[in-house]
């Protein structure tokens, strides 16, 4: 038998807590729950979750500090962000400091669980992925272990901007809409209408450590009414 995927929730509304623990155990996942940052904090380094929700808003350790502190432990920890709805920095912030993907506050329970499974379905890396991906003569990717260089320096990488070079990289003969990345990266169906800034940022994010001149990238390159296109692999 199958395993269930084990989801921890830090939320500390208590409401909003328990009606998701309920939700995501009648879809069939394994839940724990937690009431503030500091737990939050405590259980993901106690145990292995496939997916950790948590709040931007939390008592004693913030979602930020909480996510941030995640990523240092775990690099492929998948983690979705719930956000105030208006609150665009907290948007940026969250998805720069690591986190796969964002749900605006006050959210639809069932759009929540949608773009969880979402992330789940692309939560393991392909066997047959390449080892290592090289940018022209500076940039020299190591893909397993989300780790590289742009000539002396080193750059880290969270699993999600991985799965974004590979896809443009296997695709690098012509530009990859905005929605074909959400479809085969973030795992949306394509008929699903998300109002999303997730692919922009994760690709602003990028080209910060890939290139050079960030405003005037060589690699990742924007082609207008297009799409994304990566160069020089």
């Amino acid at each position: 038998m199958n395993r269930k995927q084990r989801l921890l929730i830090v939320e500390d509304e208590t409401p909003i807590r328990t009606g998701l623990v309920d939700v995501f155990v009648y879809h069939g996942y394994e839940v724990e729950s937690a009431v503030d940052g500091r737990e939050g904090l405590a259980k993901a380094e106690r145990g292995h979750f496939d997916l950790i929700v948590l709040d931007v808003m939390l008592p004693h350790v913030d979602g930020f500090a909480l996510c941030q502190r995640i990523r240092a432990r775990d690099p492929g920890q998948p983690i979705i962000m719930l956000t105030a709805k208006t609150a665009e920095e907290d948007i940026v912030r969250g998805l720069a400091l690591g986190a796969d993907d964002y749900v605006a506050k006050p959210f639809s329970v069932a759009a929540l669980v949608l773009r969880v499974q979402a992330v789940l379905r692309r939560a393991r890396p392909a066997a047959d992925e390449i080892a290592t991906l090289k940018l022209g003569p500076d940039v020299e990717i190591d893909v397993r272990n989300l780790a590289g260089r742009r000539g002396s320096e080193t750059l880290a990488f969270t699993r999600r901007e991985m799965e974004v070079l590979l896809y443009l990289h296997a695709h690098a003969e012509r530009p990859v809409p905005r929605e074909e990345l959400l479809h085969k990266v973030w795992g949306y169906a394509r008929d699903l209408d998300i109002e999303t800034r997730t692919v922009d940022i994760h690709v602003a994010k990028l080209r910060r450590k890939i290139e050079a001149e960030p405003a005037e990238p060589r690699h990742l390159v924007t082609v207008r009414g297009a799409g994304y296109r990566l160069l020089g692999g």
